[in-house]
């Protein structure tokens, strides 16, 4: 009798997932999501929903603008509604470390550069709102602001460390006797 290898290289395998408007593919690392058949249903119900399957480096341009202009229009809020000027020097510096994120995020060769400022200004801003909630012990509007940026924070972390950490080589399977 003659014995069968069968090898499965990492990057030749593909899943597939059922979701209500169509399939995902997975193949090699990338994803994509194509709508096929749409009056194939699936079914089993866990199939049903979208999901999302992209990296944090292709998420972090969109976080940091959507973080940076959270922080501008809350500046520009908190200035208008009290005068503060300290709210609105720090809304627009916080729109402008997140706008420079968003740039250096966008290239390859700058996206860990772009992943340590977001990071930075993430800890800042959760610094500030963190220190003012335990002096004033009022919940509005630092509270909000310390879980969003303690969020943002955590997010920034892992895509430094997913951007900048080395890939790993994964050998290539044993074939099976």
């Amino acid at each position: 009798m003659s014995s069968l290898a069968l090898t499965l290289p990492v990057t030749s395998v593909v899943s597939v997932r059922n979701t209500k408007l169509g399939r995902s593919f997975c193949n090699g690392g990338r994803n994509w999501s194509g709508l096929i058949k749409l009056s194939e249903k699936s079914k089993s119900r866990r199939g049903y929903g979208l999901c999302c399957k992209a990296e944090l480096s292709e998420l972090a341009p969109a976080a940091s603008a959507a973080y940076g202009v959270l922080l501008l229009g809350g500046g520009l809020f908190a200035y208008s509604k009290s005068g503060s000027k300290g709210s609105l020097f720090g809304g627009l510096t916080g729109s402008v470390l997140m706008a420079s994120a968003y740039f250096l995020t966008k290239s390859p060769e700058t996206r860990v550069l772009g992943d340590t400022i977001g990071l930075g200004s993430a800890f800042l801003f959760a610094s500030i709102f963190g220190f003012r909630l335990a002096s004033s012990r009022k919940p509005v509007p630092a509270l909000p602001l310390l879980l969003l940026s303690s969020g943002m924070l955590s997010f920034f972390v892992m895509a430094y460390m997913h951007d900048s950490l080395p890939a790993i080589p994964v050998p290539e399977p044993l074939p099976l006797p």
